[in-house]
Parts: C-alpha cells; structure tokens; sequence
C-alpha cells in the first residue's frame, strides 16, 4: 500500500494547481490532507474525479480554516474525531481511521508562532495527543501530517537563527522526543539521514528556489508497525503549496 501525505495550503486553490492529475497519477491507496481550508460542499463538482476513494473529514467551526481531511479506497473499520477532552479541537485537526490491520492518525497540528497563547494551545494539543496515544498500545499505528515542528538541527536549513522561534523551541522539541520515548519512529530518517531534506518553504523569501526549508512533515509509527514499512520517501519535486508531500509504502495488512 502506498500513502501519502500532503499540507495543501487549500484544497479547493490546489484543485486549481494540478491536484486531481497528481493525484491520478500517484494513485495512492490512501491520501492524508491537512489544511484543507474547505467543507465537502465546496468541493462537490470534483467528486466524480475523486469517485475510486471514499473520503472521510474534520472541518473546523471556522470556514476557511485549517481541517483535515482522508481519501483511501479501502473502507475503514471505524472513523473518529475525538480526542482530549470534549470540545477540545474545534479547529479540525486530527482525524483517525481504523484500517483493520493498522491505525492511521492524520493530524494538522497547531502552528504556535501567532502569539504565546496559540503557543500554549499548541501544546497542550501535544499533551493530548501524547495522552491518546497511550489507548493503541501494542497496536500498528501510523501518525502523518504536518506536526509544526523541526525535531533536530538536521531537519532545518537554518537552526540556529531558528531556536528562539516557535517550530524549533525546546519545549517542542522535547515533546517530540516524548513522542520517540513513547515506541514511535520517525520513519523517513530510517530511510534517509541526510541533510536537506524539507517539506515547507516560505513563499514570501521564495526559500524553494533556494532550498531553505524545514521538515515539519512526517510519518511517525509505532514499534509493531515497523517491519511491515518497505519504503519512506519526501516529494520535494511537487508543487503547489507550500509544503510537499511525504509518502510511505507498507505491506498490505490484514
């Protein structure tokens, strides 16, 4: 199975950018999209292009805002939104499917540099879903998305002039090191540890042109899913938003 994995920057402004022929193309069994921006009514007149997935989605109170959605063309076993405590994420960020043989967790996590208090929203979401994780243990799971961080120095093309902004801070950091600690493995440095590797770029510096980016964008899984991972891979080539998308192929699990 393939999935993939891709920070949109607005589903319905990607559609404009080429996303249903890369989409054809890549045929992936199962697509993780963050920062849609949209509701599925506004996104109707594509649903004959996207007709071979079943499409599943967390839309935000607010319209135009962050959510998360999953297009795969196996049926889930369950689909929830939940997690933390009731009322928590009204920004529809996470979203989990029970495959059967394995969970998938799409999250588009807090972006904290906005103010201190959208710095204490973002962690405290890290707290809890730390916390949730803690239900699926020995199972097979898989976490993707856009998690807002860089975890090392590596995964950043500047990180000194970096360490004092949000998305490379130490507390953040070191939740992503709880997240290891935890039994998950950031999949793609087991595959790649070499340096520029990034899956966002500012648009405002043109840093693609350049290749100044961060890797915010990742594939973590647990213990128990890891020998069944053949491959994990970035798609720096493909544009139209500014983060990339990141892809990983697995033995189909039953």
């Amino acid at each position: 199975m393939k999935i993939l994995s891709w920070n949109v920057n607005g589903l319905r402004a990607i559609v404009k950018k080429g996303f249903n022929k890369w989409l054809d193309e890549n045929a992936p069994d199962i697509l993780c999209i963050q920062e849609t921006k949209t509701y599925p009514e506004q996104v109707e007149e594509f649903s004959a292009t996207w007709a071979g997935y079943k499409r599943y989605w967390n839309n935000p109170e607010k319209k135009g805002y962050a959510g998360v959605s999953v297009f795969t063309k196996e049926e889930p076993v369950a689909v929830s939104t939940d997690f933390g405590p009731e009322g928590f994420d009204t920004e529809g960020r996470v979203l989990e499917l029970d495959m059967g043989g394995f969970v998938l967790i799409n999250g588009y996590f807090p972006n904290g540099r906005m103010n201190a208090s959208r710095l204490d929203y973002k962690m405290e979401f890290y707290r809890h879903f730390l916390e949730h994780l803690g239900g699926f243990t020995g199972r097979k799971v898989v976490i993707c998305g856009d998690l807002n961080t860089a975890h090392k120095e590596i995964d950043l093309a500047r990180p000194k002039a970096n360490e004092n902004y949000s998305g490379f801070l130490p507390i953040e950091r070191e939740w992503m090191d709880k997240l290891v600690e935890a039994g998950y493995v950031d999949i793609f440095r087991s595959y790649n540890d070499q340096p520029g590797q990034y899956t966002w770029w500012d648009y405002k510096s043109r840093a693609r042109d350049r290749n100044v980016g961060w890797r915010i964008d990742y594939f973590f899984v647990s213990g128990a899913m890891v020998p069944h991972v053949k491959d994990a891979f970035l798609m720096p080539e493909v544009d139209g938003s500014d983060h990339c998308p990141v892809g990983m192929e697995i033995e189909r699990i039953r």
